[in-house]
């Protein structure tokens, strides 16, 4: 492993103070960093510990305010977000494995990086996300568990959260902080598609840090849940994943958040379907429907052309069980 300084930060303002090292890699970001690090993908010259973030999850004026170092565990366990955000929690259950949940934090889980093949093998692959302009392998290699959407020629990885697309569909927003100050941004907003510069995934500027992220209240009449699909039963990433959550009034959509997983290189907003789908009945043809106008746009590869098909019946189905009672 190459050589590096370590820090802890002896508290929250040691922290934020530590972000305007110029050559520091921060370690309260980036679930599997250590893995990048063992691979010689990752060299930071500086490690720095921001554990010392705040953990604290806590109402404030009706949201729920998640620090950035609370486990995963603690979020999917808290009784706010079992009772009015049940899609999280669940999210949040369906990824890793318990040992993992209980020492990944908020802030590393939404920094974390693709697990694409190609991403990893350093030693034989060609790839653009880590060494830009060296060409795409996955694009005419193994590309079953790859983008549909929003890819690029120069980039087909997806985004591999399940936190993240549940953040999505709850227009949850992310709070950073660094010299300058603190900014907000929706999580949508977050992670970038790859166009021609994949080796970025975020728009996190040098010097922020992630410190909290946000959940606005949900109406009480919304039913949520979050469905991945996958080649196993546990500790695999998903081939498509789907959060949603629906407000059905008398056989009508009043409202509708629908998020997918595993389709792109960031958690994917469904803003078409759910266009198509307020004011309209809650019906199966009309799940199809919308599910069917939001990946019009999908552009298959060589192995994953069967994920259009498996994402539209996963939405329809999502959103059936969701409606089921109030259709």
């Amino acid at each position: 492993m190459t050589p590096f300084t370590y820090r802890r930060a002896a508290g929250p303002a040691e922290a934020l103070t530590l972000v305007d090292m110029p050559d520091a890699m921060f370690l309260g970001g980036g679930t599997n960093l250590v893995d990048l690090m063992r691979e010689r993908i990752a060299r930071p010259a500086t490690l720095v510990d921001v554990t010392a973030l705040s953990s604290a999850i806590e109402e404030r004026d009706g949201a729920l305010r998640i620090g950035a170092a609370a486990s995963n565990s603690s979020v999917a366990e808290h009784r706010i977000v079992r009772d009015r955000y049940p899609l999280l929690a669940r999210a949040i259950l369906a990824g890793a494995s318990a040992q993992i949940r209980n020492m990944a934090t908020v802030g590393g889980n939404l920094l974390q990086r693709t697990r694409c093949t190609y991403f990893y093998d350093a030693a034989g692959s060609r790839c653009n996300k880590r060494v830009p302009g060296s060409g795409c392998d996955a694009v005419d290699g193994f590309n079953r568990i790859h983008a549909i959407l929003g890819a690029s020629p120069a980039c087909i990885a997806t985004h591999p959260s399940d936190l993240c697309v549940a953040l999505a569909a709850l227009d949850a927003e992310v709070e950073l902080v660094s010299a300058q100050g603190v900014r907000t941004l929706p999580l949508t907003d977050l992670h970038r598609l790859p166009g021609d510069r994949p080796d970025r995934d975020t728009v996190i500027e040098p010097g922020e840090l992630i410190t909290a992220v946000t959940l606005p209240a949900l109406s009480g009449e919304m039913r949520s849940t979050y469905r991945k699909v996958r080649d196993r039963a546990s500790y695999a990433f998903a081939l498509v994943s789907v959060a949603a959550a629906i407000e059905v009034r008398n056989g009508t959509v009043a409202d509708v958040r629908l998020a997918l997983g595993g389709v792109a290189a960031k958690p994917w907003r469904a803003r078409i379907a759910e266009n198509a789908l307020i004011g309209g009945p809650a019906s199966i043809a009309a799940f199809r429907a919308a599910a069917a106008a939001e990946l019009a746009a999908a552009v298959p590869l060589s192995g994953n052309g069967f994920k259009i098909e498996l994402a539209a019946r996963t939405i329809t189905a999502v959103l059936a069980e969701l409606s089921e009672g109030d259709a």
